[in-house]
C-alpha cells in the first residue's frame, strides 16, 4: 500500500535513509539522521505542498519517496527532482517502481512538466528502473561527488510529464 507519510513513519524512514547513508552511494551524505530530523523534513515538504509517500507492507514501512524543487530559481518551477528509497532486504522486487509510478502520477496531478532523477551513474538497478518508466538519460557529470574514498559520477535522467507546448 502506498500512502502519504505521517510523523509516525519517521523512525522507519530514518532507518532506511541511514542505511543508504552508511552502505550505498544512493545518498551522497555521510551523516546519519534521527527521527526528529525526518519529522522536520517531512513536515517541511508537506507544508510546501510536496508529497512524501511511504510504501507499507504488512503494517511496516519498507520504502519512501518524495520530490522537491529541482533548482531554487523561478524558471525551474515546472521541474521537480525525486528520491526513492527501499529497505535493503526488499530491493529489486518492483517496490521502487510502484513508488516511482506514484510520484509520477502525483507530479502530473500537480501540474509539473518535468521530473528529474539524479542518480549515481554506477547504480545499474536505478538506471534500469528509470529507463523502463520512460526517463531519458540526458547527461553524466563525471566526478562531481565523493563517498567511500572514491569519485562519483552523477547521471541525470528526465521524464517529460506532459506535452504542453508552452508553460
Amino acid at each position: 500500500m502506498i500512502r502519504n507519510a505521517t510523523p509516525a513513519d519517521a523512525p522507519a524512514i530514518a532507518a532506511i535513509y541511514n542505511d543508504a547513508v552508511c552502505n550505498t552511494t544512493a545518498i551522497w551524505n555521510e551523516v546519519e539522521v534521527d527521527t526528529a530530523n525526518r519529522v522536520d523534513w517531512m513536515q517541511a515538504r508537506q507544508a510546501a505542498g510536496l508529497p512524501v509517500l511511504v510504501l507499507e507492507e504488512a503494517g511496516e514501512v519498507i520504502g519512501y519517496a518524495s520530490y522537491g524543487p529541482f533548482r531554487a530559481f523561478d524558471g525551474f518551477r515546472g521541474t521537480v527532482e525525486h528520491s526513492i528509497y527501499i529497505r535493503t532486504d526488499l530491493r529489486g522486487g518492483g517496490r521502487g517502481r510502484a513508488l516511482l509510478e506514484g510520484l509520477i502520477e502525483h507530479a502530473r496531478a500537480d501540474g509539473y512538466h518535468v521530473m528529474v532523477g539524479a542518480i549515481e551513474a554506477g547504480n545499474a538497478g536505478s538506471m534500469a528502473l528509470h529507463s523502463k518508466l520512460g526517463f531519458t538519460h540526458v547527461g553524466t557529470m563525471p566526478q562531481v561527488g565523493q563517498k567511500f574514498g572514491r569519485w562519483l559520477d552523477l547521471a541525470l535522467l528526465q521524464l517529460v510529464l506532459d506535452r504542453r507546448p508552452q508553460p
